[in-house]
């Protein structure tokens, strides 16, 4: 749990002395309290401070449930965060990297951890970060229960700090996903609110390739470059898992690293997909980006989610109503293909 380490002495010299400030994680723990009760849902059985956090299953409803996990990082787009200074929104993604994952298993977050490693603690940086994972916890209807402040001298340079979080969820046995996926259902792609939180190595590369700095004017959207580009990671949670218990839903596939290429294949177990790339628009950032590289529409779709976050397989009887709940539920939805006897990604059309 989020709990400051004690104060040690040797010949005089203490732990504050070698650049850990007891005191300052302390503080970051009261500052972030208001923020993790707000996250509070049925199965909360303890708040911060304790070694452990609690949670009952039989208090979230469920009656023979199993657990899935999921953990991750938001990668190099902390660079940005960190270069900026605008870090208020990375825990967004850091709880949506985890819980888009743990839905796509047909599981509903249940609780969070996220574990905050810096070389000195900045007590209103910190806070920052971890409003936005509650924030995020707080959308997606998944507790923050816990957690870990690191501060490690001499690990990090001035100012740069890492990420990592960790997200449990749960469904009653036998609900598990994927699962009877079929030749002719029906594939959902959900839009995507930029590029998310994979691919920034790249990203950063063409930035520099462009000449601009993170302060520049946007090229594709009002604001600073570096503004546009840490826009969060969108929650897919609550919107799927009501197309889930809607039915008829036989799969989900988060689109992170690998794009379209890679990640739709994991779902539909041997099957293939062919996809009409001519379904959407390709948004204003990923043209920009692959303007300034030269960048193929393949290495495209193997990088970058391309415009679609989340893709559903659904039986193609009710893909029509599927779609006009996600609509309803705040989703952009697009019919971008169908699931395929040969296995393989099949691309028609042209990504523009």
């Amino acid at each position: 749990m989020r709990e400051p380490a004690m104060t040690e002495r040797k010949n005089g010299i203490s732990y504050a002395d070698a650049g850990v400030d007891i005191q300052a994680g302390n503080a970051l723990v009261e500052r972030i309290k208001p923020a993790a009760k707000r996250t509070s849902r049925p199965g909360t059985m303890s708040g911060l401070g304790g070694f452990g956090a609690l949670f009952d299953l039989k208090a979230a409803g469920y009656t023979d449930p199993i657990l899935v996990a999921a953990t991750d990082g938001v990668g190099t787009k902390l660079r940005i965060a960190i270069d900026t200074g605008h870090v208020s929104t990375i825990g967004v993604d850091l709880v949506a990297m985890c819980v888009n994952d743990l839905v796509c298993q047909g599981a509903e977050p249940l609780f969070f951890l996220d574990y905050f490693a810096t070389g000195h603690l900045e007590v209103d940086q910190a806070a920052s970060i971890v409003e936005g994972i509650a924030a995020g916890c707080e959308a997606s209807g998944c507790a923050l229960i816990g957690g870990e402040t690191a501060e490690m001298p001499g690990m990090y340079h001035d100012g740069d700090f890492d990420l990592a979080g960790f997200a449990v969820g749960a469904m009653e046995r036998g609900a598990d996903l994927p699962k009877n996926v079929a030749a002719g259902d029906v594939l959902l792609g959900l839009a995507s609110d930029g590029v998310h939180s994979n691919g920034y190595s790249l990203v950063r590369k063409l930035v520099d390739v462009s000449g601009l700095g993170w302060d520049a004017d946007c090229p594709w959207a009002e604001g600073t470059l570096g503004q546009a580009l840490l826009t969060p990671t969108r929650l897919y949670v609550t919107q799927c898992l009501a197309a889930v218990r809607a039915g008829s839903v036989h799969g989900l596939a988060h689109i992170t690293g690998g794009g379209l290429t890679e990640n739709l294949p994991r779902v539909l177990g041997g099957l293939g997909a062919k996809v009409d790339l001519g379904a959407w628009e390709l948004p204003g950032v990923f043209k920009w980006l692959q303007q300034v590289g030269g960048t193929s529409i393949e290495d495209m779709l193997l990088t970058f989610n391309c415009g679609i976050g989340m893709v559903l397989a659904v039986a193609p009887e009710e893909a029509e109503a599927i779609a006009q709940l996600l609509t309803e539920e705040g989703e952009t939805v697009y019919r971008i293909g169908e699931v395929t006897e040969q296995a393989g990604m099949v691309y028609e059309g042209k990504l523009t």
